[in-house]
C-alpha cells in the first residue's frame, strides 16, 4: 500500500506539473492572438490561434510512438521522466518569444514550433501515467485508481486556469499584454524541475516487472499494437472521442467563448471555469470508486447519454449573461463529463496486454484525443463563424457524445483476472492475447 501510495503521488504531481504547462496556451488565447495574429477581424485572429493549438495535438501521435515505444520496452517509469522534461522547456521558451509587432512572421513560426514539441511531449505523459497507475492498483480498485490520472490532469488545467485568473483580474489590460502572459509560462520550468524530481523516486509498474522477468519484452510494440490488437485501438479511438471533445470545448474553449464570442469578462470566465474544474476533480475519484462497483461500462453509457441530451439546452443556459447562470451551465457540464471520465482510464488500459499496453493505449487515445480534442476550440469557433449560430458548438459535443456512448453500449468488457494475467507470448492469436 505504501508503494503504490508513492507511485501514485509521483505520478499525479507530475501529471498536474506536465498539464499546467500544456494548458496555458488555452487560458490565453485571446492575449497570444492579439499578440501574434494581429487582424481586424477577431475570429479569424482566434482561428489562427486555435490551429497553432490544434497543431500540438497533431504531434501528440508521435509522442505517443516515441513514448509507447519506450514505456513497452525500456519501462513506464524511463518514458515518465523523459516526458516531463520535454515539456517544461518549450514552456518556459515560450515565455520569452518575442511577438509579431517585434519579430514579424516569425513570432508565429517559432510559437507553433514549441507548441509543437510539447505536443510530443504530451503524447507520452498521460497515458504513460494512466498505464503506471493502473497496473500497480489492485484488481478490485482500478476504476477508483485509474480516476486520478484525469483528476491530476485537472488539477494541472486548474492551476493553469488560476493563474490565469489571477494575472486577468489583477493586471492592467496594457501589462497584461506587455509583460503579464509571460509569467506563467516562465514558470513552467519551475513545475516542471518538480515533476522530475518527484519522478525519479516512481517504482515500475509490476505488470512491466513481469514482461521482463519472463523475457518477453516485444521488440517493436508499435507494429504488434497494430498487426494484433486493431480492434481495440479503434474501441479506444471511439471511447476518447468524447473525452477529447467535451473536455476542451467545455474547460479550455469555452473560457475564450465567454471572453470573445458574448463578451463576458475574462477574469469571470476564468473563475468560473477554475470553480467548475475543482469540482470536476472532486467528483472524478467518486465516480471512479463507483464504477469499481456499478461496472464502468454502466457509467459509460450513462455520461455520454446525459451529455448527448443535455449539451444543448446547457449552452443555452451559458448565453444567460448572468455569472450563477454561466457558472450553473458549467458545473452541470463537469458533472456529467466526471461520470464518463471516472471509468475510462482503466477501461482503455485494460482494452490492451501489458506486453503491448503503452504504445496501444497512447497511439489510440492521442490520435483521438489529436482529431477530435486538439481541433475542438478551431472547429467551435468554425461552426460559429459559419452559421453565425451561438449554440452551434453543442452540435459537436452532440455528435461526439452519441458515438462513444454507441462504443461503449457494444464493447465487450474484459475481466480483472484476465487483464492481469501474464503478457502473450509472440505466438498468440490476437484473441488470445486480448485482455
Amino acid at each position: 500500500m505504501v508503494s503504490l501510495r508513492k507511485t501514485l503521488i509521483a505520478g499525479m504531481i507530475g501529471n498536474v506539473m506536465e498539464w499546467y504547462d500544456f494548458a496555458l496556451f488555452g487560458y490565453f488565447a485571446p492575449v497570444i492572438a492579439h499578440l501574434f495574429f494581429p487582424s481586424d477581424n477577431h475570429l479569424v485572429s482566434l482561428i489562427n490561434t486555435f490551429g497553432v493549438f490544434a497543431a500540438g495535438f497533431l504531434m501528440r501521435p508521435v509522442g505517443a510512438a516515441i513514448f509507447g515505444h519506450i514505456g513497452d520496452t525500456i519501462g513506464r517509469k524511463q518514458s515518465l521522466t523523459i516526458s516531463v522534461v520535454l515539456m517544461a522547456v518549450p514552456t518556459f521558451l515560450m515565455g520569452l518569444l518575442p511577438t509579431y509587432a517585434q519579430i514579424g512572421a516569425l513570432a508565429p513560426i517559432l510559437l507553433t514550433l514549441l507548441r509543437l514539441l510539447q505536443g510530443i511531449s504530451v503524447g507520452g505523459e498521460y497515458t504513460g501515467s494512466m498505464t503506471l497507475l493502473v497496473e500497480s492498483a489492485p484488481p478490485a480498485r482500478r476504476g477508483f485508481i485509474g480516476s486520478w490520472i484525469p483528476f491530476s490532469a485537472c488539477m494541472g488545467v486548474l492551476l493553469g486556469s488560476g493563474v490565469g485568473a489571477l494575472f486577468t483580474a489583477d493586471l492592467p489590460h496594457d501589462a497584461l499584454h506587455a509583460w503579464g502572459w509571460r509569467i506563467p509560462f516562465l514558470l513552467g520550468i519551475v513545475v516542471g524541475g518538480v515533476g522530475l524530481y518527484l519522478r525519479r523516486g516512481l517504482a515500475e509498474s509490476p505488470d512491466f516487472q513481469a514482461v521482463r522477468t519472463i523475457g518477453e519484452v516485444a521488440p517493436s510494440p508499435v507494429r504488434e499494437a497494430f498487426a494484433n490488437h486493431r480492434s481495440e485501438i479503434v474501441t479506444a479511438i471511439g471511447l476518447n472521442w468524447l473525452n477529447g471533445a467535451a473536455f476542451y470545448t467545455i474547460f479550455v474553449y469555452l473560457t475564450t467563448y465567454l471572453a470573445s464570442i458574448l463578451k463576458f469578462p475574462l477574469g469571470s470566465a476564468l473563475t468560473i471555469n477554475t470553480i467548475s474544474m475543482a469540482f470536476l476533480g472532486l467528483l472524478l475519484p467518486i465516480m471512479g470508486a463507483l464504477s469499481d462497483k456499478v461496472g464502468r461500462k454502466a457509467m459509460l453509457v450513462a455520461g455520454s447519454s446525459g451529455l448527448a441530451l443535455l449539451s444543448y439546452p446547457l449552452f443555452r443556459l451559458l448565453t444567460h449573461d448572468t455569472f450563477e447562470f454561466i457558472l450553473a451551465g458549467q458545473l452541470a457540464f463537469a458533472f456529467l463529463i466526471a461520470v464518463y471520465f471516472g471509468p475510462l482510464p482503466a477501461t482503455i488500459v485494460d482494452l490492451f496486454p501489458p506486453r503491448a499496453r503503452c504504445s496501444g493505449l497512447s497511439i489510440s487515445y492521442n490520435l483521438a484525443l489529436a482529431i477530435f480534442g486538439g481541433t475542438a476550440p478551431l472547429v467551435a469557433t468554425y461552426l460559429i463563424k459559419e452559421t453565425g449560430n451561438i449554440l452551434s458548438p453543442s452540435l459537436y459535443l452532440i455528435v461526439s457524445a452519441m458515438v462513444s456512448m454507441l462504443v461503449a453500449y457494444r464493447m465487450p468488457m474484459p475481466t480483472h483476472a484476465a487483464s492481469l494475467s501474464l503478457p502473450p507470448l509472440p505466438h498468440a492469436t490476437t484473441d488470445q492475447a486480448n485482455p
